[in-house]
Order: structure tokens, then C-alpha cells, then sequence
């Protein structure tokens, strides 16, 4: 059954790579892009859509300021763009926002830096996969109430293609994301020259009014409408997510990494503003009308367009106007922008892993996340994102609108103590600094940081106020529990190391004065007289048997075979009157080393060995809670006595027991 399970592993992940494949691995900036940067290009396919979404409680004439505000995101983009190639300039180890916030701004800043980005990596998944089955949906409206499956569905697969490691998940994502992008910037190409030339259409929705929300019946006047745009703008601000990416995985790209890191940093920054411009234009121009709540905030003639009414995403809209539907292009453009936010998601599949080795190796994390898989992956960190992610699309229903709440407020956490951090690191460069040119450079970027930080903090500041009675206090509380799950765990590993640490007196334990032997006896049978075997050859101080006296007819059994094989060995049988085995071996063993408290116990314990896991289930479980009690005693140690049934040697063709067991080795 094991080599089922490892043929069936290497089906699915493939086979193992060696350590020096690791170098193979390493990116190249035509890959690069597509993989890091998709997260922050797939925006453009939600983040018009929130800001239009959120205007559009303020009825019609609201919506055409969305341009306005999609141009104020843009502005924070491209100065996160230009802060961030300063970051992966002066920090390309690829901790990013994390290491520069531990190694500027203490410990406790850059614990929370993390955990905001742990938070944000598995929203990226859920949100993204949950966009992308409203947009399988809408080319396939057969599956409409379904997205939720899809999109389960979709992060499995996304958990599948990078534990076959980063470097064929990267090949597999390049050219869809390549196609997402010619085809969303063709597409407003194709509706600008529509528009110049007077033959650009209007969208299908656009025959519908939107009715305002109470209270927002007079547009964006006053509190309620300025708080109205703030709220947009901090939904469009979901267009910054994944910039950081770049900076976290600087490690993976080819040399000189740093370069191209930047390189990549400056394309996506000029590629996802030119698409988020062009399709909140098109959007405008073509009045596509959406709302959170279309079966009553859609009308037609001044009647609801109720239930019935499937919403289609803004880009599906846009794709039908320009190209029309049913058209090639339109399927282009609809399954491209389904494909680029399933593999947005894959972004955080390679942010979240690093970032958890780089926490385990400093004490925050369990170390087994520093672990690569077969296929140099940190296979641990791929399966908890992936997990983590589920959860959310399975709580929230694969609802875009309600997770996109939770979204943002991590990243510009780590966005907003980043810039900070580089401000003091820059700070502190200048202090030894003497060539004025680089001084003069350094300036420069602590001047581009400084810009960096007064805008994320301010967006981080609406974003918090905007959006915590929407659902971003639920990320703040994930946010504080993960912060404290770091904590704890680090504490854990320092207290740990403080108790195995030798002291300057210490060197080496004390020899125990006596070895004793206490044997398990069960019944006598093969694996039993194997372990007397054992013990005996171990040559301990004293040898006991002992046996608990369950049903007194197998115990009057046990021991007359016991007397037959003369097995020069005592056996002692204790007493359980209610029928219970590990309190009577516990109290027996404790008893023995209050009289001997210098002297060690070794227990062994005869254990069957099995080939297939339903017999796993009949076999050992009692050995299994006696190991468990026993590992909290002081002085007593468990040798495990196996006997390999015949299932366990199937597969080798070996006798039962093992080589060389049969009569004559069992002591």
C-alpha cells in the first residue's frame, strides 16, 4: 500500500529533484512577470468593479466620478511601484517587507508585518479563485450558483502545479497571463477607437437605472457621500495587492536579481495602470451599470429586474460591447481574465511559503514549513495556504463583495511599516556616508520611501475606517490571533532551547546507576518471546515481565504457558479490577522508581509491523497510548520490539518476523 501511495505521488507531484536542480529553479523575467506580478495585473478584473460597485449606492451620476477615483489608485500604485524598487534594491534576501520591518523597526514591527502578510496571501487565494468562477460562470451560465465548488476546485489544482515546484508552475502561467494582458489592453484599444470614430455601443446594462441607498438619495454630497468615495477608493486600492510579492521572492530570480527585480517591478507597475485606466474609461464610456445588490438596485422602466437577473462582471461587459457576445474575442477575453485570476492566486503560493521558512527558520513558525518537498517547493507552506484558503471561500460562499472587506488591510499594513523602515534604514546609511554621489542617491530614495509611506499610511487609514464595520476587523483579529500564534510559538523554542542548553558545568549526563528491564506480556506468543529475547541480550541489572490481569482465565493461561517454556524470566501480574491496562503498568513503573530513583527503566513493548492500513487500526493501539504515557515519566525509556506480519513483507518476498526470525532466534 506505501508503494501505491509513492507511485501515486510521483503521478501527481513528480519525480524528486536533487538539491542542485535548486539552481534550475531560478527565474527569468519573462517568467518572472507572470508569476509575481499576476496578482497585481489580475486587480484590474475586481478592483473597477468594487469601485463601481461601491459608487453605484449613490445611483447613476455617482458612478461617473469613477474614473476620478480609479486615477487617485493609480497615483498610490505607481508610488508603491517606485517605493518597493527601492526596497528589493537595499534588501534582495528576500524577507521583504518583513526583514526590513524586524532589522529597522524591532521585532514586535516586523512580527506584525508578518502576519498581516500571512492574513493577506490566503485572502489573495480565496478572493481571486472566487472572482475567477464568476467569471468561468458567466461564459458557462449553466454553472451559475455553483462558484463556490469551482472555485474549491481551482485551488486544489493550484496546490497540485506548485508542489511540482515554482519553476514548471511559472511555465504554465507565463503565456495565459501574457494573453490576459494583450487582450484586456486590445480590447480598450479597440472600444478608444470605437469611441473616436462614433461606433462605440452601449453596454447592455446601461438601459438600467441604479436606485440609490437610503441616505444617498442627493448623489455625493455631504459626510455620507464624501465617506461614499472614500469607501471606493479604499476598494479600488484591492489594485495594489501583490506589488509586495516582488520583493519577497527577489531569491527566485536570475542574476543580477535585484535588477531584474526592479525591471519586473517597473512593468507591472506601467502594465496594471494602463489596463485599470482603460477599463474604468471603457466602463464609463459605455455606462456599465453594476450593483451589490442588482435584483433590487437595478430597474428597467422603474421595476426591479429581480432575481432572475444575472449580473456579468465589468470586463465580461466591456468584452460583449466591444466584440460582442458570443463572439472569439469575447471568449478571449472572458476565459483570459477567468485564467489570470486563478493564477493570481498562484502570487501568494509563492510569497506565502517563503515567508513562512523565512518565520520558521527564526523561531515564528513550525520548522517543518523550512522543509522543500520532493520538488524543492516548501511543500508544508503550499498546503497550508491552500488550506487556509478553502476555509474562507467555503465560509464566505465564494462571495467576491464580501471577502474583498477583509482584503486590502493587510498589505498596506505591511506596505505602511516598510516605507517607514526604509526611511530609518536610509536614515542610518546616511549617518557613515561620505561619497556624495551616493549620498545624493540614498537621499533620493529615503525622499521616494518618505512619499511612499505619507500615502500608504493615509490609504491604510481610510481603508481601516471605511471598511472595519464591512469586515476589516475580522482581518485585524485574524491578524492579532496569528501575531500571538508566532509569539507563543517562538517563546516555545527559546524556552526549549534554554532547558537543552549545557551549562559551563555540564559536560555530559550522568551514567545511571542500574539499567532495569520491564517486558509487556500480553500473552506468549512469537513477538513476546522476541522481545524477552532483546532485553536479555541487552544485559540489564534486572529483567521483569509484567502482565495485567484483564480476564483472569487468559492470565491463568499466560502464566501456565509461561511455567511450560520455562522462560527464565519473572513474571509479575498486576491487578486491574477495572479493566484497565495503562493505569496498573503506570503505577508499577512509578512505584519502581520511587524505590530505585537513580536507576533507569527501559519498557519494551512488542509491536506488530503491518503492510496495509486497516490493519494498523486493529494492531498496537494499546502499545500506542502505554509509548504516549510513558514519554511523560522521567528515567524510564520504550524500546519498540516489532514483528513483521506476513502483509508487511509482501511486497519483499521475506518471511513473517523478518529475516533470520524462526525458532531458533528467539532467545
Amino acid at each position: 500500500m506505501l508503494t501505491f501511495f509513492n507511485a501515486f505521488k510521483r503521478i501527481l507531484v513528480g519525480r524528486p529533484y536533487g538539491n542542485e536542480r535548486l539552481a534550475h529553479t531560478l527565474l527569468p523575467k519573462r517568467i518572472a512577470l507572470p508569476v509575481f506580478a499576476s496578482d497585481a495585473l489580475s486587480s484590474a478584473a475586481y478592483a473597477p468593479d468594487e469601485i463601481l460597485l461601491t459608487l453605484a449606492l449613490a445611483g447613476v451620476t455617482a458612478v461617473t466620478v469613477s474614473p476620478w477615483v480609479g486615477l487617485a489608485v493609480m497615483v498610490v500604485l505607481l508610488t508603491v511601484v517606485a517605493s518597493y524598487r527601492q526596497n528589493v534594491h537595499a534588501y534582495p534576501s528576500g524577507g521583504g517587507d518583513y526583514e526590513i520591518a524586524s532589522a529597522n523597526l524591532g521585532k514586535s514591527a516586523g512580527l506584525t508585518v508578518a502576519s498581516a502578510l500571512l492574513v493577506d496571501y490566503v485572502l489573495t487565494v480565496a478572493v481571486s479563485m472566487s472572482s475567477a468562477a464568476a467569471y468561468l460562470v458567466t461564459a458557462v451560465p449553466a454553472l451559475h450558483g455553483n462558484q463556490a465548488t469551482i472555485a474549491v476546485i481551482g485551488v486544489a489544482l493550484l496546490v497540485l502545479i506548485n508542489l511540482r515546484g515554482i519553476r514548471e508552475a511559472g511555465s504554465v502561467f507565463a503565456l495565459p497571463a501574457y494573453i490576459f494582458m494583450a487582450s484586456v489592453l486590445g480590447m480598450c484599444v479597440t472600444g478608444a477607437v470605437q469611441f473616436f470614430s462614433g461606433n462605440l455601443e452601449q453596454a447592455p446594462s446601461a438601459a438600467l437605472d441604479l436606485v440609490p441607498e437610503a441616505g444617498l438619495d442627493s448623489g455625493l454630497v455631504g459626510l455620507a457621500g464624501a465617506f461614499l468615495l472614500l469607501r471606493a477608493f479604499s476598494s479600488g486600492a484591492a489594485a495594489l495587492t501583490g506589488v509586495e510579492a516582488i520583493s519577497n521572492g527577489v531569491p527566485t530570480f536570475r542574476k543580477p536579481k535585484s535588477t531584474n527585480a526592479a525591471t519586473t517591478l517597473l512593468l507591472l507597475g506601467v502594465i496594471a495602470t494602463a489596463m485599470l485606466a482603460g477599463i474604468l474609461a471603457m466602463a464609463n464610456l459605455t455606462k456599465v451599470h453594476v450593483a451589490q445588490d442588482p435584483a433590487t438596485q437595478l430597474t428597467l422602466n422603474g421595476e426591479p429586474v429581480g432575481e432572475g437577473y444575472v449580473q456579468h462582471p465589468v470586463i465580461s461587459q466591456l468584452a460583449e460591447t466591444i466584440f460582442g457576445g458570443g463572439s472569439i474575442p469575447f471568449y478571449i477575453v472572458v476565459a483570459a481574465t477567468g485564467l489570470i485570476l486563478v493564477f493570481a492566486s498562484n502570487t501568494a503560493f509563492n510569497g506565502f511559503p517563503v515567508l513562512g521558512s523565512i518565520l520558521a527558520r527564526d523561531g515564528y513558525l513550525p520548522r517543518q514549513m523550512r522543509t522543500r518537498g520532493d520538488r524543492l517547493a516548501f511543500s508544508n507552506g503550499i498546503i497550508s495556504l491552500g488550506l487556509g484558503a478553502l476555509v474562507l471561500i467555503v465560509a464566505f460562499d465564494a462571495d467576491v463583495t464580501r471577502l474583498i472587506q477583509l482584503y486590502i488591510v493587510g498589505v498596506f499594513v505591511s506596505f505602511t511599516a516598510s516605507q517607514l523602515g526604509m526611511i530609518r534604514h536610509w536614515t542610518g546609511k546616511l549617518r557613515t556616508e561620505r561619497d556624495k554621489d551616493v549620498r545624493r542617491r540614498m537621499q533620493r530614495s529615503r525622499a521616494i520611501n518618505a512619499l511612499g509611506f505619507g500615502m500608504t499610511a493615509l490609504v491604510l487609514l481610510i481603508v481601516i475606517i471605511t471598511k472595519f464595520t464591512h469586515g476589516a476587523w475580522i482581518a485585524l483579529l485574524a491578524m492579532a490571533v496569528l501575531y500571538a500564534i508566532m509569539y507563543s510559538i517562538r517563546v516555545h523554542y527559546d524556552t526549549v532551547a534554554r532547558e537543552l542548553t549545557l551549562r559551563e558545568d555540564e559536560h555530559g549526563l550522568a551514567l545511571p546507576s542500574r539499567v532495569n528491564a520491564v517486558i509487556l506480556i500480553s500473552q506468549i506468543h512469537k513477538p513476546a518471546l522476541r522481545a524477552i529475547a532483546y532485553a536479555r541480550a541487552s544485559r540489564p541489572s534486572s529483567l521483569n515481565a509484567i502482565t495485567v490481569d484483564i480476564d483472569p482465565e487468559e492470565t491463568r493461561r499466560t502464566m501456565a504457558e509461561w511455567d511450560r517454556l520455562q522462560i527464565p524470566v519473572p513474571l509479575t501480574v498486576l491487578s486491574s479490577p477495572y479493566r484497565e491496562t495503562i493505569s496498573p503498568v503506570l503505577a508499577y513503573l512509578r512505584e519502581a522508581r520511587r524505590n530505585a530513583p537513580r536507576e533507569l527503566f527501559v519498557v519494551y513493548i512488542p509491536e506488530y509491523v503491518v503492510g496495509r492500513w486497516w490493519e494498523q487500526l486493529l494492531h498496537n493501539q494499546t502499545a500506542l497510548r502505554i509509548k504516549a504515557r510513558l514519554h511523560f515519566e522521567p528515567s524510564i525509556m520504550v524500546a519498540s520490539v516489532p514483528w513483521q506480519l506476513a502483509s508487511s513483507h509482501d511486497a519483499q518476498g521475506e518471511p513473517a518476523g523478518g529475516p533470520g526470525a524462526g525458532p531458533g532466534n528467539r532467545g
